[in-house]
């Protein structure tokens, strides 16, 4: 069989995905001021692309190893020119997409204005605001053709070049210059309204508006000004230095970073070949690889923080977070998980239950030990404070914290600092394994024996993203998870010794046999006339040997849905390979997060809830937690919500098939499954209050 008709290669499986996000943008459907933000998105996943995937095939292809490197078919160099090509067609259609948007905006009395077109009535106005809020902001840099000069980080600058007055003594040529738009500039400034029209011009220009200021001491002629924006490898190289601890090390890479080889350059297609060759010269990019022509603008990720303006008709309307039926704020958590599980599904529910939670772990004086594993936290963290709490009051606190959560190494190694400062015992996993498991336990002395009380989650304990991300959590008191997840702990903190897991899958060393041997069942059963059937929900699916596994279980006669948001190398609907596999994706307004394992068992399902999606690093290289769910009517509302999204004709694509990305229809009524998924919790609710 050939191998590229195997497999979607995973780079241009991201580039798929991103062309969905993309597609929002341009849905009619989606409010105007939310298509814009997922051009923000859309532009951003295609930064962390380029810094981490197409960084890491750009080493390959210049790595002087002899030998063919491919990428499910694809060799390196090759792969390299797909996707400059890929990204080429969709940077051109996401700029089409922002003009059709500008235009129904101005249907809206919103107008975009440049530097050419500032009204008489704003200009007072845009003075005041440059001399207030960004000329003392403004990193502007000579460039010289003599001097070493150094520039860092992924950033956007404003290259300008200067043509000197005809006589001029000092300068006979152009002079260059480049001026960072530094992240902490608000990129969008909303003038006042004229007329009931809503003006609205970027900080660029008006930068571009002030170069009088700027540029005051030069005798120019004209400016000519072209936005540019770099990306660089974010690849974390480690110095082995026995004298530093592994905080310092993760801090000095997270620094080397800003130094590490371009590896994308962004450019205004508009600039002068001479301006666009120096400015090349200056960064030191000598590689064509990567240089992606654009439009006048750059830094598009940063349409995802687009103001709303108070037009609350061109956002999506707010939603309430639903209780979670059998749990209430205003008392005792830990005595309702005493008695039975419960299910939290944010952001249809509130995250504040996990908050809850630490919180009453905190003060509980019967509570003597809070442990925890830590990914991503949001900027100001309640779970932070909430451990740093427990440890004040005399808690055991131990939090296993991931530095080298990519782009949050920083943030992480602030809370570390501040954890450890409090007297918590920090625990930094196990070297060369990320530690992206979402488990916490705690225990509890009651009636002269120790109990544990724990949550088991899909997605990171983080209040921000918890708001737009669905992710589900399990709150539980039964004892054999929670004893097992406890072991996870114990492996955390003494890693030469293997545990034994009867209930938990655990990766490294057991998630990808024990996925396997669900998926051997379920042929069996097959085989031998027994109901089978399997249905994953997850974010990736680039394992080769978990698709060959599920490749084997369809020619097997299995059934398989597969709801899979983003990267997929699994090909569906090919005969002899894959008949009876189906891949959907929903791309809606909120994040599809959650990772589901549902397997038919003869008609009993077994269901679990994971923090792995099926990839190679996850369940092979990753610390990673899948939980069994034995509440029936938990495991009834995942298998109820699967199916909410499987039948999903709004919003959902069919993958890997021609044409790609082609959206599910159906004669059926319109079902939306974010929108459904919350009238289904809303009618659990109704339900119980009858009964």
């Amino acid at each position: 069989m050939n191998q590229s008709y195997t497999y979607i290669n995973r780079e241009i499986s991201w580039l798929d995905f991103n062309a969905r996000v993309l597609q929002e943008a341009a849905e009619s459907r989606v409010p105007l001021i939310e298509r814009l933000r997922f051009l923000g998105i859309f532009s951003n996943n295609l930064d962390e692309f380029f810094q981490v995937r197409y960084a890491t095939v750009k080493r390959i292809s210049q790595s002087p190893k002899k030998g063919k490197r491919v990428f499910g078919g694809i060799d390196a160099k090759s792969l390299l020119e797909t996707i400059t090509a890929k990204v080429i067609h969709l940077q051109g259609e996401s700029h089409k997409i922002f003009n059709n948007i500008q235009k129904e905006l101005e249907k809206e009395n919103i107008f975009f204005i440049d530097d050419q077109q500032v009204p008489e009535a704003h200009r007072a106005f845009l003075r005041d605001y440059y001399i207030n809020h960004v000329g003392p902001a403004l990193v502007t840099v000579m460039l010289s053709p003599d001097r070493e000069q150094d520039f860092t980080d992924n950033t956007a600058f404003l290259t300008v070049k200067l043509h000197p007055k005809k006589g001029n003594k000092q300068a006979s040529k152009p002079t260059y210059a480049l001026i960072e738009i530094t992240p902490d500039l608000e990129r969008f400034i909303v003038l006042p309204k004229i007329d009931e029209r809503q003006y609205i011009i970027l900080v660029d220009d008006l930068i571009r508006y002030h170069f009088d200021l700027i540029f005051s001491f030069f005798e120019y002629e004209k400016i000519e000004s072209h936005m540019i924006k770099i990306t660089r490898d974010a690849e974390l190289d480690f110095e082995e230095n026995a004298s530093k601890s592994y905080i310092e090390k993760i801090k000095e890479s997270v620094q080397d970073r800003m130094f590490s080889d371009p590896v994308r350059l962004v450019y205004d297609k508009s600039i002068s070949k001479d301006a666009l060759a120096f400015v090349m010269q200056k960064l030191k990019i000598d590689s064509t690889d990567g240089l992606i022509p654009g439009g006048r603008y750059h830094l598009r990720r940063d349409y995802m923080r687009f103001p709303d303006m108070g037009r609350t008709d061109l956002i999506y309307p707010k939603v309430s977070p639903l209780p979670i039926t059998g749990l209430a704020l205003d008392r005792s958590i830990l005595q309702a998980v005493a008695q039975k599980d419960f299910l939290q599904y944010t952001p249809y529910h509130t995250f504040s239950y996990v908050i809850k939670f630490l919180r009453e772990a905190a003060l509980d004086p019967h509570v003597h030990t809070i442990k925890i594993t830590i990914y991503r936290l949001s900027k100001i963290s309640h779970v932070v404070s909430s451990l740093i709490n427990a440890a004040k009051n005399g808690k055991k606190v131990l939090v296993q914290i991931e530095l080298q959560a990519r782009f949050d190494e920083n943030n992480n190694i602030d809370f570390a600092n501040k954890l450890e400062a409090a007297g918590v015992h920090l625990v930094f996993g196990v070297p060369g394994l990320k530690v992206h498991s979402k488990i916490c336990v705690i225990e509890r002395h009651e009636d002269r024996k120790n109990r544990r009380y724990g949550f088991i989650s899909t997605g990171n304990f983080n209040e921000s993203t918890a708001k737009i991300y669905t992710d589900y959590t399990l709150f539980t008191s039964n004892q054999k998870i929670l004893k097992e997840a406890n072991k996870v702990f114990n492996f955390l903190e003494v890693n030469y010794k293997l545990k034994k897991y009867k209930h938990l899958l655990v990766s490294p060393h057991y998630m990808k046999t024990g996925l396997e041997r669900l998926i051997q069942r379920e042929i069996d059963h097959k085989k031998a006339g027994l109901p089978a059937g399997i249905e994953l929900k997850l974010n990736n699916l680039t394992s080769y040997k978990m698709v060959d596994k599920l490749y084997e279980a369809s020619n097997a006669g299995v059934s398989i849905k597969l709801m899979v948001r983003g990267i997929c190398c699994l090909i569906p609907g090919v005969e002899g390979q894959s008949a009876n596999i189906e891949v959907k994706s929903v791309i809606d307004k909120y994040l599809e997060h959650p990772r589901v394992y549902i397997f038919a068992n003869q008609g009993d399902p077994k269901v679990y809830i994971s923090s792995a999606d099926l990839m190679t690093r996850n369940i092979e290289n990753r610390v990673e937690v899948a939980c069994p769910i034995y509440d029936e009517a938990i495991k009834k509302q995942l298998i109820d919500t699967f199916a909410i999204s499987w039948n999903d004709n709004v919003k959902s694509r069919i993958l890997n098939q021609q044409p790609q990305n082609k959206f599910v229809k159906s004669k059926t009524p319109a079902l939306r499954s974010q929108w459904a998924v919350y009238d289904y919790y809303k009618n659990l609710i109704a339900a119980s209050h009858e009964n």
